[in-house]
C-alpha cells in the first residue's frame, strides 16, 4: 500500500476498512488482500474500464497468478441502472461459475458500485464485494454503508439490499479524470455531511472552494477523509437505516423526484438533484419554523460558490415532484417523511410533513 493511503475503519456486525489514497489501483497487494476464494469478477462501464481495468487486472493477476478473474462492462449512465442490466452481471458471476466464497469488483461510480454491489448480495445469497469508486460521489457516498439496489421507471434504488462491502479502495489519482461537472456532484454530497452533522465543516470547504474545484490533490483526500469518518460513523450505528441513518438522505427526497421525473439520464445529474433537493430541505424546515430562512440562504450560497445547481428545472411541476415523493423510500403510509434541519449541522427526520408545505417549499422563488 501506498505509505500517504488514509484509512477510515467501519465498526459493526461486519467491519471493513475505506483505503483513500493515490495510485491504490495499481496496489496489487491490497486488492488480493480482500479475496477469499479463486474467483473474481470486475464489474465496470464503457466509461471508466477502458482507463483503469487494464491495470486492475494487471495488478490482481500479478498478486494472485492463480485467480479466476473475468471481465463484465455495463454500459454507462444512471438510466442504465435496470434489473436487466443487474441481470446481465449475474449470468457473468455464472458463467465464470463463481463460488460462495467469490469476490466482486466494483469499479467505477455510483451505478457500477450499485449494482455490482447488488449482483453480489444475491448470488448464491451474499458473495464479497470490493468497491473501487472512481468518482467524487462514489467515494464519499454510494460505495460506503452497503446499500445496494437499481432502479426501477418508478423510482430510484426501489429493488436492492444491505450488502456491507468487504473493502473501498479509493484511488484518488481516478479523480484526475472526472469531467468537471461530475466533482462539482461529488462534492454536492461532501457539503451534506457539514449540513447534517458538522457545520465548522462547511465553513472549511467555503475557505477551500477554489482547492476543491481546481482538484486539490490534499483537499480532496481531506475531504474525502472527513466524510467517509462521517458516514462510517453513523452507519456502523445504524446499518440498516432504522434510525439515525436516514439523515444521510438530507435533500434525497426531493432529489430522488426530481430524478425519476425528469428521466434517468437526462437534465440533472445524481450530486446536482441532491444539491437542489438540499436547499429545497432547508427552505421546508424554514417554513416549517425549524430553522431560518438565512440558514437557508447561506447554504444556497454555498452551493452557488461551488457552481451546483439551486433551482428546480422548469419543467417538472411541484405537483408531479410530490406524487414522485409519495412513492419514495422515506414515505411512510401516514404522510410524507422527509429529513429537514433545525440549522447547519443539526439534521433530524420529520414525519408526517403536509404535502402542502413540500408544496410551499417547491414553489418558493429563489
Amino acid at each position: 500500500m501506498t505509505a500517504t493511503a488514509r484509512i477510515v475503519d467501519v465498526a459493526g456486525a461486519a467491519p471493513y476498512r475505506i483505503h483513500i489514497g493515490a495510485g491504490l489501483l495499481d496496489d496489487g497487494a491490497l486488492l488480493a488482500d480482500t479475496l477469499r476464494g479463486r474467483h473474481a469478477l470486475l464489474v465496470s462501464d464503457s466509461h471508466v474500464a477502458p482507463l483503469y481495468a487494464d491495470r486492475v487486472e494487471a495488478a490482481l493477476r500479478a498478486a494472485r497468478p492463480g485467480l479466476h478473474l473475468a471481465r463484465h462492462v455495463v454500459p454507462a449512465g444512471e438510466a442504465e441502472k435496470t434489473l436487466a442490466t443487474f441481470g446481465g452481471v449475474i449470468d457473468a458471476l455464472a458463467a465464470l461459475g463463481a463460488t460462495r466464497d467469490a469476490c466482486v469488483f466494483a469499479l467505477g461510480g455510483g451505478v457500477v458500485g450499485d449494482m455490482a454491489g447488488f449482483a453480489a448480495a444475491c448470488w448464491m445469497r451474499g458473495i464479497d464485494c470490493v468497491q473501487l469508486p472512481t468518482t467524487l460521489l462514489a467515494m464519499v457516498d454510494s460505495s460506503v454503508g452497503g446499500k445496494t439496489a437499481v432502479d426501477l421507471p418508478q423510482g430510484k434504488n426501489l429493488v436492492g439490499a444491505f450488502h456491507p462491502p468487504r473493502a473501498v479502495v479509493a484511488d484518488t489519482a481516478a479523480l484526475r479524470t472526472l469531467p468537471a461537472r461530475e466533482l462539482r456532484a461529488g462534492l454536492a454530497e461532501v457539503i451534506k455531511y457539514g449540513a447534517i452533522v458538522d457545520a465548522p465543516f462547511l465553513d472549511w470547504l467555503a475557505e477551500r472552494a477554489g482547492a476543491l474545484l481546481a482538484g486539490d490533490a490534499a483537499a480532496l483526500a481531506e475531504a474525502i477523509a472527513r466524510s467517509c469518518e462521517h458516514k462510517a460513523a453513523i452507519t456502523a450505528r445504524d446499518p440498516l437505516e432504522r434510525g439515525e441513518r436516514a439523515l444521510l438522505n438530507f435533500g434525497h427526497t426531493f432529489g430522488h423526484a426530481i430524478e425519476a421525473e425528469q428521466g434517468y439520464g437526462d437534465g440533472l445529474n445524481h450530486g446536482e438533484a441532491v444539491a437542489v433537493g438540499m436547499l429545497l430541505a432547508a427552505r421546508l424546515s424554514a417554513t416549517l419554523g425549524l430553522a431560518s430562512w438565512s440558514d437557508a440562504e447561506a447554504l444556497r450560497t454555498l452551493l452557488l460558490r461551488f457552481d451546483l445547481p439551486v433551482d428546480v428545472p422548469a419543467r417538472l411541476t411541484p405537483e408531479a415532484l410530490l406524487a414522485r415523493m409519495r412513492l419514495d423510500k422515506k414515505a411512510q403510509a401516514s404522510g410524507l417523511r422527509f429529513i429537514l434541519w433545525n440549522g447547519p449541522g443539526a439534521a433530524q427526520i420529520v414525519a408526517d410533513v403536509a404535502e402542502g408545505a413540500a408544496l410551499a417549499a417547491l414553489r418558493t422563488e429563489t
